[in-house]
């Protein structure tokens, strides 16, 4: 599992590790020719006795080409004379990251230090800069996204598990009554068929039962434009004072597995409702036949006129009839005459 660093400041190399600079922000370098100061991933300023010119504040980190290893950009920095610039970001600056020393032969201390400071213009800044790069991190399946709906990635964004799913977090667990929940993934179309069946694992182990399902379960690959789904359906068979924490692993060919944790509340047990359900379908089904009998018992000993309501309709229809019939003669022979 690779959770996404905790500032800004990180980048992957060319081959997709993962370089966190997160310790390094604000961090100087000074070029003393051209009194240029870079803070790493912070801005870079010019300064001088007439004062200091801001060429930007940190933007985003990328991987480089050829001898640059990485990359930072700058953008926003001071308007004075740069008003009409095409981006209407006024001065921005490039700095060229170098992982170890200058091509030549400066920097000789530790830390690292500017080799190079050019001017594609009075309102851009090219910086070279010497450091001695993290250690590469784990492997990352860069733009892999899981979220909650096709086109969001709330849980993986761009391949690193996003803070609040990489542990347990009982403040954001699922309820007792929710039922199931489905997760949308996607992945580059070209890289899509390294992304594995996914994995669950419970903990505690026994009292909550999570069964997979939906196109991402089967192996079917997503893509950017046709997201596969994972269905998590769970429940509850034991109640539990803390949630339950659901681990989804999918393993990804080549590259660190994505994890995430989800976690779900069993405040009570849904198969004591089930169960509830059945004994009462139960109840209704024998009510309504022991109500039935009676009815066919209380017919065939006392007549059609002990049913409820046959008193009535029989007093209607002689009302309607008009004739005069005695109380002891049967409502057939109302009707039909005595034979």
């Amino acid at each position: 599992s690779v959770v996404v660093p905790k500032s800004p400041c990180y980048a992957f190399d060319n081959s997709s590790h993962l370089l966190d600079f997160s310790d390094w922000i604000g961090s100087p370098f000074v070029y003393e020719g051209k009194d240029v100061v870079v803070r790493f991933c912070k801005d870079v300023e010019s300064r001088s006795q007439a004062g200091y010119v801001d060429f930007g504040r940190y933007n985003y980190f990328v991987a480089g080409s050829g001898h640059v290893d990485l990359v930072q950009e700058f953008y926003n920095g001071d308007l004075l004379n740069c008003e009409h610039t095409f981006d209407k970001m006024g001065r921005t600056a490039q700095v060229n990251i170098i992982c170890g020393k200058c091509l030549n032969g400066q920097c000789k201390g530790q830390h690292g230090c500017i080799c190079n400071v050019s001017y594609e213009s009075t309102c851009r800044a090219i910086v070279e800069l010497a450091i001695p790069c993290e250690n590469p991190g784990p492997r990352v399946f860069e733009g892999f996204t899981v979220g909650f709906h096709p086109r969001s990635w709330e849980i993986v964004h761009n391949g690193l598990t996003q803070l609040g799913f990489e542990k347990s977090h009982p403040d954001f667990s699922f309820s007792t009554e929710q039922p199931h929940v489905t997760l949308y993934l996607t992945a580059i179309a070209s890289q899509s068929n390294l992304i594995k069946k996914p994995r669950v694992k419970v903990f505690p182990e026994n009292g909550l039962e999570v069964k997979l399902s939906g196109t991402a379960a089967t192996g079917n690959p997503p893509t950017t434009l046709s997201p596969s789904t994972l269905l998590l359906d769970w429940r509850c068979v034991k109640a539990h004072d803390t949630p339950y924490e659901v681990k989804i692993t999918i393993p990804v060919e080549g590259y660190e597995s994505i994890e995430f944790v989800l976690t779900k509340m069993c405040e009570t047990t849904q198969r004591g409702w089930a169960i509830f359900g059945i004994i009462s379908c139960i109840l209704m089904v024998s009510s309504t036949l022991f109500c039935c009998g009676g009815f066919i018992y209380k017919t065939q000993m006392e007549g059609i006129d002990a049913l409820p309501g046959m008193t009535v309709l029989s007093a209607c229809l002689e009302t309607v009839s008009g004739e005069e019939i005695n109380n002891e003669v049967s409502w057939e022979e109302s009707k039909y005459g005595s034979m």
